[in-house]
């Protein structure tokens, strides 16, 4: 099929004929141009590089604004300083959205605005399509996921949020390796897909002619490391799960685990908390957070409250009393409570069930941070069960503003144990529930080996973002979301 071009595309075309090497191989730098534009007055031989955002092209003198993810410089350029026929190739060839390296001195103008008077200047790379309006960038919302490097190009908020994203990654990494734990990489494809109650994609690999899971968790691989020695591990992980889409939920989305061995979870519920406190500060030099109209203070003790306390402050339902799938259901109907579900109530295992209702009924009015403790066991199969009720897991969630930040738990270390529930859960599944976990005998092999006491928690980097930067959807933290194609 051939291509159609704008007006202006044709004319960038033809441009090219006229540019002895249009993308040339390199252009020595000795600045970037954030540091450039903090430069003193007066510091010469300045060698910056980077993509023409602003222009204004005159008689005998030229202004340009050229920009990278590290920041902005304005750029003169004048006929007496480059000569006669450098300046006419520079007002025939460049174009917004052009790349260009300059060498030059450092001054400021007086409006204030550092710049680099320019002696010397070469094209580094056309740009065939033009950018958008320099004064409003891409503004339809389908089009900034699509192309998010011409978002990145036209806005600064943009830019600025997803520095961010790498500053809070690095944050997290910096406290935890100064608390000994040791990053490590774990399977992306999965014999089995295990590490959480998740629907997970299925692929198929050729060499071995077997079908395989995408990572829905990296857990049982982290605590394979654990029984391998590691006492404090964590990785930050792409995970994959394969159910439905929302503004606060991806099918691939980036988290971190950690695990640490002779701990439980009443120790990384007080290290996470220390954790997300100290980065926030370090990022945002408070810790009351904009969401919204409202103001959420993360200072100080969160509260912690049990599944059953939170369902019956936002219902008159009691899990402890309706305490099977049959009775829980049958209440559900009885109060005409409308629960959506990809898998029919009716294929819930009793743990699902009590999620379900959770999320319908109490997480959308949780706006400041708490610790949701002691869950159904059947929720988590992973999980250590409690000394004084064994329906129960030690185990909890943070949650912020109706979204879970961060899950973890006392793990499950007995390995008998662990079969019995993971043959339940086996047992849900082929019933019809999706989510349920399958048995994963090569786990239960580790484990025989022996494990210590363990605790372990996971967080969503995108959801930590989307919390953090007051962004309505979840893609706006993404750098390239995954879209359907156009055709």
């Amino acid at each position: 099929m051939e291509r159609k071009f704008s007006d202006q595309e044709i004319v960038r075309r033809e441009k090219l004929k006229d540019i002895k090497n249009p993308y040339p191989e390199k252009y020595e730098v000795n600045y970037e141009i954030g540091a450039a534009s903090k430069l003193e007055d007066g510091i010469n031989n300045v060698h910056v590089a980077g993509r023409i955002v602003l222009m204004r092209k005159m008689g005998k003198m030229a202004f340009l604004t050229i920009g990278d993810i590290t920041g902005k410089i304005q750029i003169s350029i004048k006929i007496d300083m480059v000569g006669e026929e450098k300046y006419k190739e520079f007002k025939e060839i460049f174009d917004l959205g052009d790349f260009i390296g300059v060498e030059g001195e450092i001054f400021t103008t007086h409006t204030g605005e550092k710049t680099i008077r320019a002696n010397s200047f070469e094209f580094l790379g056309k740009a065939l399509k033009p950018l958008p309006e320099k004064f409003h960038g891409l503004e339809d919302i389908e089009t900034i996921y699509r192309n998010r490097y011409v978002d990145l190009i036209t806005s600064d908020d943009s830019k600025e949020k997803f520095l961010l994203r790498s500053k809070l990654i690095w944050e997290i990494r910096s406290y935890l390796n100064n608390l000994g734990y040791i990053e490590i990489e774990t399977p992306i494809l999965n014999n089995k897909a295990s590490g959480a109650t998740a629907k997970p994609f299925v692929t198929h690999h050729n060499a071995l002619d077997i079908d395989l899971f995408l990572r829905i968790a990296p857990e049982t691989y982290l605590k394979r490391a654990i029984v391998g020695g590691y006492t404090k591990v964590f990785e930050i992980a792409r995970c994959f799960r394969n159910e439905g889409i929302d503004a606060t939920h991806l099918q691939d989305f980036t988290m971190i685990e950690g695990y640490g061995a002779y701990l439980n979870y009443e120790d990384n519920m007080l290290l996470l908390r220390d954790m997300l406190q100290t980065i926030i500060m370090n990022l945002f030099g408070t810790l009351e957070i904009q969401i919204g109209d409202k103001k959420i203070d993360l200072s100080g003790n969160w509260e912690t409250i049990s599944f059953r306390e939170l369902i019956l402050k936002y219902s008159d339902i009691d899990i402890d009393k309706f305490n099977t799938k049959e009775l829980l259901l049958e209440k559900i109907k009885e109060e005409k409570i409308e629960i959506e579900s990809e898998v029919p109530l009716e294929n819930l295992g009793y743990g699902n069930l009590v999620d379900q209702l959770y999320k319908k009924i109490a997480r959308p009015y949780v706006i400041k941070p708490i610790f949701l403790t002691k869950h159904p066991i059947s929720l988590s199969p992973l999980a250590r069960a409690n000394d004084e009720n064994r329906n129960l897991t030690d185990r909890f969630q943070l949650v912020i503003n109706g979204a879970e930040i961060i899950n973890g738990y006392s793990e499950l270390v007995d390995p008998q144990e662990q079969e019995k529930r993971l043959l339940k859960q086996a047992e849900l599944k082929s019933q019809g529930d999706e989510e349920a976990m399958p048995m994963d005998y090569d786990y239960i092999e580790a484990m025989e080996y022996g494990m210590p006491p363990i605790s372990g928690w996971g967080m969503g980097i995108d959801r930590l973002m989307q919390l953090l930067t007051n962004s309505e959807n979840i893609k706006d933290c993404i750098l390239f979301p995954l879209m359907k194609p156009k055709d």
